[in-house]
């Protein structure tokens, strides 16, 4: 069994350098969607360590420079498309999960998609990217209208959360007139169609 305290001091040396290379706001919330990982592989039967990890360090690039985040999404090989690349607020995430692998020698393959993907989405997502993905859509810090609609449905079914958080997120990047790029079109008719089958059940 590892229970959160055992988790924040064996990876104490990660909260140092988020510290150093974060504002106390995004730090703060890096370590709020930590435990909201945790909490959620808890409840749903997920790897709690990998989850704890995963989102504590998924905004480990979020205030670095923008070139230098551009830059860091293409080294990463990690099938960064086109419209991702026209959308900065996409950039940490791959940037990130780059950081992790070369830096850090986080080798973990889903914990590096977890983090990869935590903005974006993808199709067919694992448990762990699912609750990386949710964990930084409900963390304790979020304040948005619906949160705890949101909250709510993560706790319940992490797939019909994942419908309802790509739902909102497709529909916001829709209204602002911003790109979709692929893998979250794909992650939205993934989970829309799993959706559907548990609505007929």
């Amino acid at each position: 069994m590892c229970n959160i305290k055992d988790l924040e001091r064996k990876y104490s040396s990660y909260t140092e350098i988020l510290k150093d290379v974060l504002s106390k706001k995004r730090f703060t919330h890096s370590v709020n969607v930590a435990k909201m990982c945790y909490e959620l592989a808890e409840k749903h039967g997920g790897d709690k360590e990998k989850a704890y990890l995963a989102g504590l360090l998924h905004d480990i690039k979020k205030e670095e420079t923008p070139n230098a985040q551009k830059s860091l999404a293409v080294l990463s090989g990690m099938d960064v498309s086109t419209e991702e690349l026209e959308t900065p607020a996409l950039w940490h995430g791959p940037a990130a999960a780059y950081y992790l692998k070369t830096k850090l020698k986080i080798e973990d393959e889903d914990i590096l998609l977890a983090v990869r993907y935590h903005t974006a989405g993808n199709a067919d997502m694992s448990k762990l990217q699912k609750i990386v993905y949710l964990g930084d859509l409900v963390s304790e810090d979020r304040t948005y209208k619906d949160v705890e609609k949101y909250r709510k449905y993560s706790i319940d079914d992490l797939d019909s959360a994942m419908y309802h958080a790509l739902k909102h997120s497709v529909g916001e990047t829709l209204e602002k007139g911003g790109l979709v790029p692929p893998c979250t079109i794909n992650a939205y008719n993934f989970y829309t169609r799993l959706f559907n089958k548990i609505k007929e059940k």
